[in-house]
């Protein structure tokens, strides 16, 4: 398999860390490419995702499979089912706390784009506002209904993990540690885990 992911995507890495904690990482080669707006990359866009986002899997048989979480969760099959539950109350939550998470990840894109990416005279301030308001709410859900910081690993954590190094890296005087201290708690437990550490992006 051969995962093409950019070592900064916070979708990425989630990805990286999953192969990581599935045993799966040494049968993925890792193909790193650019897609950035505004810049073109047909031979991505023809060959892998039309849509241009990242990450991709392609597949032994060529076959390309998009978007992180359908890349994490069939990786996750692969392995037996360990990060996502295969039925119950446990399973919806995973997966409703994924979509959350991968919503503020896209918001923080957005941001990240509007800030340096768009020119200056053309950037929307109400619009980044309303973008950075949808991430510090969610991080403020998962803050006071900590049910998902204490569970057994699971997708969600991983994804969560995502969004706080992301922060880190993309917004660091946002001080989201000092708002949301069982956020803080969590993120420096879960840096005691492997997948986590060896997954961080290269400060830029």
């Amino acid at each position: 398999m051969k995962l093409v992911f950019s070592p900064t995507s916070p979708f990425a890495r989630k990805v990286r860390i999953v192969a990581i904690e599935l045993g799966l990482i040494d049968g993925i080669a890792f193909v790193p490419a650019k897609v950035v707006p505004g810049e073109p990359n047909d031979d991505y866009v023809h060959t892998v995702n039309p849509l241009k986002k990242l990450p991709a899997l392609i597949l032994e048989t060529g076959e390309v499979l998009v978007d992180s979480y359908v890349i994490a969760e069939y990786l996750d099959e692969l392995a037996g089912g360990k990060l996502v539950p295969a039925s119950g109350p446990e399973r919806w939550r995973v997966k409703s706390d994924h979509s959350l998470i991968q919503g503020m990840l896209d918001s923080m894109l957005l941001c990240r784009y509007e800030k340096f990416v768009r020119p200056q005279p053309l950037q929307w301030q109400a619009w980044y506002d309303d973008q950075w308001t949808r991430v510090w709410n969610g991080l403020a859900r998962f803050e006071q209904h900590d049910e998902t910081l204490s569970a057994p690993l699971d997708l969600a954590q991983i994804a969560l993990v995502c969004v706080l190094g992301y922060a880190d890296l993309r917004f660091a005087d946002c001080n989201w540690r000092q708002a949301f201290p069982k956020l803080d708690a969590f993120h420096e437990r879960m840096l005691t885990r492997p997948s986590v550490q060896i997954s961080q992006p290269p400060k830029a």
